[in-house]
C-alpha cells in the first residue's frame, strides 16, 4: 500500500480522534455549564447570544472554506509525475493561500466591528421574547464574543491548509483549547458570582480560548504553506475560482444558519429553558454528526478533490469512495439513533445532571434529543454528498436544496412549536422537541434532492436497504441489552452510563459481526490479530 493510500486511510481516523477529544471536552463544558446556569435566564440569554457572532463563524469558516477552498489547494499540491509542474504548483498554491488568507482577515475585521455596532439593533430578531435584564444582559454578551468568533474563522483558515496536506489531527483537537478556556473561566469565577456577572466573564473566557485555538495552529499552517505572502491579488485565476465558488457556499451556509436563528428565535417564544434546552441537546445530537459525519466527510474532500482523469474514472472514484463512505456512516449513526432514543435520559443524565441541572431538566433535554433523532441519519449523509459535489467544484447545486431546507424547516417549524402541541393537548414544552423534529424532515428532504442530483451526474450511489435493515436490527437488539441491564443496575449517573453503554456497544458490535457486517468484521479482526501479534512477542 503506498504512502498516499495510508494517509488516506488514516485521515478519517485522526478527524474522528481529534474531533473525539474536542466533543468530550466540549462535553465536560456542557456538563459544568449546566451545573452553574441549569435552565436559568443567564443560560438562556448566553446560549442565544452564541447563535449571532457564531453565525460569521459558520458563514466563513470551516463548512465554507472546506468547501471552497481546500478543492483548489489540495489539487495545486497534489503530486504528479512531472516534477516542475509539482513545483510550480506548490508556489501557486502557496500564493493562493496568502490571497485568501489575507481577504479573509479584512472581511472579518470589518464584519466584526459592524456586528458589534450593530447588536442592540438585532438582538429582537434573533430572541424576540427576551425582555428587560435578560435582553441587556444577551446584547453584552453578544459583544463581547464577536471578536472571538472572528479569530475562530482564521482558525477554520488554518483547518483547510492542515486538511489538505492530510494533517487532521491538529485541526479538529485545537477545539479542546477552546473548551479548556471555558471550563476553566466557570471553575475560577463560578463560586460567590451571580449568573448574570457569571454569564459575562465567561464570554472573556470564550474569546480567550477563541485566540488559542488559532494559535496553536497557525504556525503549523504557515510551516506548510511554505511561503506566505500577505496579498490581496484576486487576478491569479485560482484565486478567482476560490472566490466564485465561495460566495455559493456563503448562501448555502447563510440559508442553513437562518433555519438555526428561527430555531432559537421560536424556542425564546416558548416557556423558559427552552434556548438552553435546545442547546443542550445540539450538543449532544451533533456529537455523532461529528464524529462520524463530519470525520468521514472532511478526510475523504481532500482525497476526492485531488482526483485526476478521464470523467469516468473521476465518476467511478467519486462512487466508489461515496459509497464506502455511506456504509460507515450507517453502521455508527444507526446505533445512535437507537441509543437517544431508548437510553437517552441516561445519556443526558450522566453529562449534564449536576447543581442546578435537576431530573425534570434531563427528561426534558431527552424528549427534545429524540426529535432530533428524526434526521441524524439524512443529515449525516448529506454531508457527504454535499463534500462530493464541491470536490467537483459545483456549490450552486447543494445551495439549491439548501433554500428548500430551511423553507420547509421554517414552516414545519411554527406548526411543530406551536400549533401541533395545542392540538394533541401538549404542554407548551413540547415544542422544543417540535422543533428538532421539523429540521429532522426537512433534513430528510434535502438528502434525496442532494443523492437523487449526484447520481444523475456520476452514476447511481446507494445505501443498500439489506445492510440498513441489518443495522437497525442489531441497534434495536443492543438496546434491549441496555434496556434490560438499566432495569438490574442502580449507580450513580455516571457509573450507570458507563456500564450501560458498554453492554449496549459490545453487544451492537457482536451482533453486527455475527451478521457478518463488513464494518465490524474489520474492526474486532484488527483487535483479535493485533492481539495476537502482541502474545506471540
Amino acid at each position: 500500500m503506498t504512502q498516499k493510500k495510508e494517509n488516506e486511510k488514516s485521515g478519517a481516523i485522526f478527524v474522528a480522534l481529534g474531533i473525539f477529544l474536542s466533543r468530550i471536552s466540549g462535553l465536560i463544558r456542557v456538563r459544568v455549564f449546566a451545573h452553574y446556569f441549569g435552565n436559568s435566564d443567564a443560560g438562556d440569554a448566553f446560549n442565544a447570544a452564541l447563535k449571532i457572532p457564531n453565525f460569521l463563524q459558520n458563514l466563513f469558516g470551516e463548512g465554507v472554506l472546506s468547501a471552497s477552498f481546500i478543492p483548489v489547494y489540495a489539487n495545486l499540491i497534489a503530486s504528479s509525475h512531472n516534477e516542475k509542474q509539482d513545483k510550480e504548483n506548490h508556489i501557486e498554491a502557496a500564493k493562493v493561500a496568502s490571497i485568501i488568507g489575507s481577504l479573509l482577515f479584512i472581511t472579518i475585521s470589518i464584519l466584526v466591528l459592524i456586528g458589534i455596532f450593530l447588536t442592540p439593533f438585532i438582538i429582537d430578531v434573533v430572541a424576540p421574547g427576551f425582555q428587560d435584564e435578560k435582553k441587556l444582559l444577551t446584547i453584552k454578551i453578544v459583544q463581547i464574543i464577536f471578536p472571538g468568533t472572528g479569530l475562530l474563522v482564521m482558525s477554520a483558515w488554518c483547518l483547510g491548509i492542515l486538511n489538505s496536506h492530510r494533517k487532521f489531527f491538529l485541526s479538529y483537537v485545537a477545539p479542546v483549547i477552546w473548551n479548556a478556556s471555558m471550563i476553566g473561566t466557570l471553575f475560577l469565577f463560578g463560586s460567590g458570582n451571580t449568573q448574570y456577572n457569571l454569564a459575562e466573564t465567561l464570554a472573556w473566557g470564550l474569546v480567550l480560548g477563541s485566540f488559542l485555538q488559532f494559535a496553536v495552529q497557525f504556525p503549523s499552517a504557515l510551516k506548510l504553506i511554505g511561503h506566505f505572502r500577505p496579498s490581496l491579488d484576486t487576478k491569479i485565476t485560482n484565486v478567482r475560482i476560490v472566490v466564485r465558488n465561495f460566495f455559493p457556499v456563503v448562501i448555502s451556509r447563510g440559508v442553513i444558519q437562518l433555519s438555526a436563528y428561527i430555531d432559537s428565535m421560536l424556542a425564546s417564544l416558548l416557556p423558559m429553558g427552552a434556548v438552553s434546552t435546545l442547546a443542550y441537546a445540539q450538543t449532544l445530537y451533533l456529537l455523532p454528526i461529528s464524529l462520524f459525519g463530519m470525520s468521514i466527510s472532511a478526510s475523504e474532500l481532500p482525497a476526492m478533490s485531488s482526483i485526476k482523469g478521464s470523467v469516468e474514472e473521476i465518476n467511478n472514484f467519486l462512487r466508489i469512495r461515496l459509497e464506502a463512505g455511506l456504509k460507515k456512516i450507517a453502521f455508527f449513526i444507526i446505533p445512535s439513533v437507537c441509543a437517544f432514543i431508548f437510553l437517552g435520559n441516561i445519556l443526558v443524565a450522566a453529562i449534564l445532571q449536576s447543581g442546578k441541572f435537576k431530573i425534570n431538566d434531563v427528561n426534558y433535554v431527552w424528549m427534545v434529543l429524540i426529535g432530533s433523532t428524526i434526521g441524524l441519519l439524512a443529515s449525516t449523509m448529506g454531508r457527504l454528498y454535499s463534500s462530493t459535489f464541491y470536490s467537483l467544484k459545483d456549490t450552486k447545486t447543494p445551495l439549491k436544496f439548501a433554500f428548500i431546507r430551511v423553507l420547509l424547516t421554517t414552516v414545519l417549524g411554527y406548526l411543530f412549536a406551536f400549533p401541533l402541541p395545542k392540538l394533541l393537548g401538549l404542554d407548551a414544552s413540547f415544542g422544543t422537541a417540535g422543533l428538532t423534529a421539523s429540521a429532522g424532515l426537512s433534513g430528510w428532504v434535502e438528502f434525496y434532492l442532494l443523492r437523487r442530483a449526484l447520481n444523475k451526474q456520476i452514476g447511481d450511489t446507494n445505501l443498500k436497504v439489506t445492510y440498513q435493515i441489518t443495522l437497525w436490527s442489531c441497534a434495536i437488539i443492543a438496546s434491549a441489552v441496555g434496556l434490560a441491564v438499566k432495569y438490574f443496575i442502580h449507580l450513580r449517573p455516571i457509573f450507570s452510563a458507563v456500564v450501560i453503554f458498554s453492554f449496549f456497544g459490545l453487544t451492537y458490535f457482536a451482533a453486527s459481526y455475527f451478521l457478518k457486517v463488513e464494518e465490524a468484521k474489520k474492526s474486532i479482526d484488527k483487535i483479535f490479530l493485533k492481539l495476537n501479534k502482541r502474545f506471540k512477542k
